[in-house]
Order: structure tokens, then sequence, then C-alpha cells
């Protein structure tokens, strides 16, 4: 689940990684009403892409029976995303042909690769203030010359002002930000 197509066999120089999207987080243990509220614009992002033939990226947050045990769990004690049940499933609708998975076990992917110089990464998802700034900056700091970019439109934070102070965050390292309420 993590080998991620190569740029000489895709061709491709538009990418769109929609971070942890799964029932867990929209409407199951550690959902709210702000990811709820960006499916619709997440779907719609993802049909733009897969129309136009782009490489599409799903992470899953994913986790074995034993989190609680572990040190995330202890600071966060609430299991979710458990590996194969349904609160770990993508909420329906982004699942598209040709998509690829990474199903990671922390915050952020640190073995992104396949991407190139002049690429377009764009980012959208949940938890914009936990996985989507961590992946953002891995990504910038491994791909310094590439374009990231993050639709605020199609993220939501645990809470709005987290979600509000990670897009700040992103912005202060070059991640092109946009679609930001004023």
């Amino acid at each position: 689940m993590h080998n991620l197509g190569k740029r000489e066999e895709r061709g491709i120089g538009k990418v769109l990684i929609v971070i942890d999207m799964q029932n867990d987080f929209v409407t199951g243990t550690l959902g709210n009403q702000e990811a709820q509220a960006i499916v619709p614009n997440v779907q719609a992002k993802v049909k733009e892409y897969a129309d136009r033939g782009d490489w599409i990226i799903l992470t899953r947050d994913t986790h074995e029976e034993n989190y609680l045990d572990t040190p995330e769990g202890k600071k966060l004690p609430v299991k979710h995303c458990i590996n194969g049940t349904e609160g770990w499933q993508i909420v329906p609708g982004l699942e598209v042909e040709n998509c690829e998975y990474i199903d990671k076990p922390t915050f952020g992917w640190l073995n992104w690769e396949g991407f190139g110089s002049n690429d377009e990464i764009e980012l959208v998802g949940v938890c914009t203030d936990i996985c989507v700034v961590s992946n953002a900056l891995i990504l910038k700091a491994k791909y310094p010359e590439a374009i990231i970019s993050v639709d605020a439109s199609c993220c939501a934070g645990v809470t709005p002002e987290k979600h509000n102070a990670a897009l700040e965050t992103m912005k202060s390292c070059q991640i092109d930000v946009y679609g930001q309420e004023e």
C-alpha cells in the first residue's frame, strides 16, 4: 500500500493528496461538523483531478488494536482508524479508479517519493492542524522547488481555531494556501 507510482511511468505533474478522509475523522469517533461540511468540496476536487487523469493519492491513518497502548494513544485515548474497520474506510465518493493509497501509522508520511521539482502537489483533508500540516511541511522540505498548495475549503481541523493556526503556519513556510474564508 506504500508503493507510489514512479514519476517516469506516470508523466504527471499535478498530484492531489487527500489526507485521512476516513469515516472516524468525519462522522465517527473523532468527527466534527467542520469535517462533515468539507466532504462535498473534497468530492468535487477529487472529481476534477480524476477527470484530468491526474495522480490522486489517498492516505489512511492506520492503527492496530493496541492503539491505546501506543505513545499517541496515551495522549489521545480515543480508538480510531483501526485497520480494516468501518471507521478506517475512506468516506464515500472519494475513491476513484487508479487512485493510490498510503496507510500511514503516524501523522506525517516520511516516504513520499516519485515527485519532481516541477510538480504541483495539492493537499486536502483532515485534520488541518495535525496530519495535513505535517505532510505539507514534509513535502516542502523534501521537494523545495515543487509547488505545494493547500485548499483551505477542502480541509478541517480539530477546531476552527487550530485549522486557521495551521493554515498560517503553512503560509509561513511558503506553502500556497487558498480557499480560506476571510
